[in-house]
């Protein structure tokens, strides 16, 4: 049974075990104020990596106008090709998500991460419940890295699916303000993709979304004075189709890869940041880029994001998607495979180090 989950998503009830990982209390609560970190645990490579001096400012990102993808613009279908061929991400404006849906969503994600530490568990992920839940990402795993912040994962999509059990009742006004904000970003995504559909011209790109699941991250990841020696999530790609964050407080955090640098993203304020994923990059055989992306810590402020994950319908196969139109046909790069074999995939491989698509590709 495949189910919305974590960043990516998760399976049930599958036979995929992962490398064991220790959670160690004792450094979370002797490093609550993050004052100091125990040498081993250090992230050389965030040192070591190359990082641009200061903030992608919004001239940098491509920027995409929802309100002409509505219309149907072949001039900002043409700008969102080049987006997603050149940078696999862009910022979107006039998005028409209501101030009111994002405030209160934004005051909701507060509010929750500012309940004590025991109330939060109450909605703690289980071993059976796969990746949703509440959890602290102060990890330690068999190569000592830490990692600093705490995460909130639901499924939201679809609504049957829901596991209501892990939905906090405080803030009382928490569901009813997810709801309307993952409802709201579900429309953007629906526009976004059918977009992406008529730029690679792939009639039958949009099917494999429809009805597709939805699952969201709400990311918290506290000031540290150390913030140069830890991360808040490590280097990644989405292995789902589409992603929406919306950074809640702007505060920088978010690094792309790009050409062997990090980019810090700089928040544009009223703009969503939408990045796509694996399966995208796979379905239109590698036209359209999945970058690895990595969230830092500030060392003053603290940092709230929310990113929504979009994935295919259960039933979809996850390949390169055959050409609508004739012309000269190009050798597929990667191969095809069910949506619960894809997933199985991911979880099988998520703690290697590696890029599922790595998994993906084929042999040349």
């Amino acid at each position: 049974m495949v189910e919305a989950g974590n960043d990516n998503w998760n399976l049930k009830n599958t036979a995929a075990r992962t490398p064991p990982v220790q959670k160690i209390q004792s450094i979370a609560d002797a490093s609550e104020n993050c004052t100091e970190i125990p040498e081993k645990y250090v992230i050389p490579e965030i040192n070591d990596s190359l990082v641009l001096n200061g903030a992608a400012s919004p001239g940098d990102l491509p920027i995409i106008d929802f309100s002409r993808l509505c219309k149907q613009s072949e001039e900002e279908i043409a700008k969102l090709s080049l987006a997603c061929e050149d940078w696999g991400y862009f910022l979107l404006i006039n998005h028409g998500v209501p101030d009111e849906v994002i405030e209160n969503m934004k005051v909701a994600i507060i509010e929750f991460f500012r309940l004590p530490l025991e109330e939060k568990k109450v909605y703690a992920k289980q071993s059976n419940n796969g990746f949703e839940g509440y959890a602290q990402t102060l990890v330690i795993s068999e190569e000592p890295k830490l990692v600093r912040g705490e995460k909130y994962i639901l499924s939201t999509r679809t609504v049957a699916g829901r596991n209501m059990k892990l939905w906090t009742q405080n803030p009382p006004t928490f569901k009813d303000a997810l709801d309307q904000y993952t409802e709201e970003i579900q429309k953007v995504a629906n526009i976004v993709l059918e977009s992406i559909g008529k730029s690679l011209k792939l009639d039958k790109f949009i099917d494999n979304f429809k009805d597709c699941q939805q699952s969201v991250r709400i990311n918290y990841y506290p000031p540290c004075p150390h913030a140069s020696n830890v991360l808040g999530i490590p280097p990644h790609t989405d292995t789902v189709g589409l992603t929406v964050v919306l950074q809640v407080n702007e505060v920088d955090g978010l690094q792309i890869e790009k050409n062997g640098v990090w980019l810090p993203i700089n928040p544009l304020p009223g703009a969503l940041i939408v990045n796509s994923g694996d399966i995208i990059e796979i379905m239109s055989n590698g036209k359209y880029k999945s970058l690895e992306h990595r969230a830092v810590v500030n060392s003053e402020q603290e940092r709230f994001s929310i990113a929504t994950f979009h994935g295919p319908r259960a039933d979809a196969q996850i390949g390169p998607l055959p050409a609508e139109t004739p012309g000269k046909s190009e050798p597929y790069y990667y191969k095809t495979v069910s949506f619960e074999d894809y997933f199985k995939m991911v979880l099988a491989h998520k703690d290697d180090g590696k890029n599922v698509l790595d998994y993906m590709k084929l042999e040349a």
